[in-house]
């Protein structure tokens, strides 16, 4: 399984945050939209990534001007991405040697979509339960 697959039960729609963006109006649509991380975009590239993590880092360490900052003086940078053709066990060992939970889906330099390590061990625990009850349904008819 790749990560197609996963994109595939998702909605279309990616939030992404701007470089030029103030930490405070991001960290506002983080609540709002309940989610942990956003890509930040610069055209159609992803440049970055910008996560709780980010805001736990930047308060310790500016303490409440932190969110007067820009996205791009406090983004994680580099991102570290995945394609849509990834393996889904792949992007996992990626994401737990890394120590990260958020990877924007890359297609052709554009960004295609954005899986959490949640989205990922989901994906793993309906297959996981689909083949046991597949090999129960076997046994039963036996």
């Amino acid at each position: 399984m790749t990560i197609s697959a996963i994109l595939a039960n998702q909605k279309p729609d990616v939030f992404t945050a701007l470089p030029h963006e103030s930490v405070e109006d991001v960290v506002v649509r983080l609540a709002q939209n309940r989610i942990g991380a956003l890509p930040v975009v610069d055209g159609t590239s992803v440049i970055g990534i910008f996560s709780e993590r980010d805001i736990v880092y930047g308060v310790a360490k500016h303490g409440a001007t932190f969110l007067t900052k820009t996205v791009a003086d406090t983004m994680t940078a580099p991102a570290i991405s995945v394609t849509p053709e990834t393996a889904i066990l792949s992007a996992l060992s990626l994401m737990t040697k890394r120590r990260i939970r958020h990877l924007p889906v890359i297609k052709d330099n554009i960004l295609v979509g954005f899986v959490s390590i949640g989205d990922l061990v989901k994906h793993r625990i309906e297959k996981i339960e689909n083949e046991a009850a597949a090999m129960r349904d076997y046994i039963n008819m036996a």
